[in-house]
């Protein structure tokens, strides 16, 4: 009897160092993960309805030890999982450093999130005329080597690539290349990774608001949204500081025609990216002065902007109808002809302060309208 007591009790010090060690793991595991709603284990001293003293209740408590165990990598599993959706949203990066095959691909660059500097809403010098000279970079932006192979050039930016680089770098695998190559010998041109992505754009301080928006109203990033969810997002968004505010019917009209626009091949649903984009549009556009989102244009952006308000007219000014037709030829649809009243000219300076901003949405590869202009 005192032998079974003796093992009793050796058996009860080793439960409560295990008690220990696990409470002061999940204590640990927790601060650092920062997972304040993450489920908690409970391991209590006593099991309600057993005999603490008996052999029964302690092989009874050690199998629930071993349960408890097994699911912890599960929970644990799901909170990372989601933990690194956010932070992908965060620091701009569309796919994780483990996926790629260091074997076979570069290391994906890190990204700095741009800032804005002290005079960046002063009116920038940029003159119809003269032109400037749009001259591609010599080498590849990826190795750094020129080669005789020919290079894809960024239809916004100045960055060429090699089709090696892109697809050790994982932008594009498969039948992607020859898209690629279709695009980049086409008038509208290919975008490159730094220039598809309009979330980019975004500053640290307006991330975090966007960031914060999207969990106030529930949004999970890296999913698709319906019809239903886009415009209950809007609703909530709107609402978001001021309770009482709500949609008006014209606006949900409004946002259900963004939402066609972001929807072309008409699949019941706007993929991820495509919203994010034009999320990330919607915020530049209500915290940026015009002046800031000019100097955002690059050389390539500018110069066919000149090109598209020369061609309307041979004057220094063209028509609000041509000024709204040329809002619509940067995502390369023709506006429908509509009889127009107004009389209203706009020049140069005005043109492109209007336009900035559907030049800037017409970046991305995708074929989605991540700005639907008026009309």
């Amino acid at each position: 009897m005192d032998t079974l007591r003796r093992a009793m009790g050796v058996l009860m010090s080793k439960r409560q160092a295990v008690e220990q060690v696990q409470k002061v793991s999940l204590a640990v595991s927790a601060f650092k993960d920062g997972l304040r709603d993450r489920p908690s284990i409970q391991l209590t001293g006593e099991l309600p309805g057993s005999c603490r003293g008996s052999v029964e209740g302690s092989v009874h408590e050690v199998q629930e030890e071993k349960e408890a165990e097994a699911s912890t990598p599960v929970l644990q599993k799901e909170s990372s999982l989601k933990r690194a959706a956010w932070e992908r949203l965060r620091d701009g990066r569309g796919v994780e450093p483990e996926e790629f095959d260091r074997t076979s691909r570069f290391t994906p660059p890190a990204f700095i999130r741009p800032t804005r500097k002290l005079d960046d809403d002063k009116p920038p010098d940029i003159c119809l005329e003269p032109r400037e000279p749009v001259v591609n970079d010599e080498m590849c932006d990826v190795c750094e080597v020129w080669t005789a192979e020919s290079l894809f050039p960024c239809r916004v930016c100045t960055r060429v690539f090699h089709d090696g680089c892109l697809r050790r770098m994982g932008y594009i695998q498969g039948d992607s290349a020859a898209e690629v190559t279709e695009m980049a010998h086409t008038e509208t041109g290919w975008s490159c990774h730094y220039c598809d992505n309009l979330n980019l754009l975004l500053t640290e301080e307006e991330m975090y608001s966007l960031t914060e928006t999207f969990q106030q109203c529930k949004v999970i990033p890296d999913c698709s949204l319906t019809l239903e969810d886009f415009v209950r997002y809007r609703h909530q968004a709107a609402k978001r500081g001021d309770s009482d505010r709500a949609l008006s019917e014209e606006q949900e009209e409004q946002a259900a025609r963004q939402f066609a626009a972001l929807d072309p091949e008409h699949r019941g649903h706007i993929e991820w990216p495509d919203f994010l984009s034009h999320e990330s549009l919607l915020l530049l556009q209500q915290l940026r002065p015009q002046n800031s989102l000019l100097r955002l244009l690059t050389v390539k952006e500018r110069e066919r902007a000149r090109t598209t308000f020369l061609a309307q007219g041979s004057g220094s000014t063209i028509s609000e109808a041509e000024c709204r037709r040329a809002q619509h030829s940067w995502f390369c649809k023709r506006l429908p002809e509509a009889p127009s009243c107004s009389v209203r000219f706009v020049d140069w300076p005005t043109f492109l302060r209007e336009s900035v901003i559907y030049i800037l949405a017409a970046r991305p590869n995708s074929a989605a309208i991540h700005l639907k202009p008026p009309g």
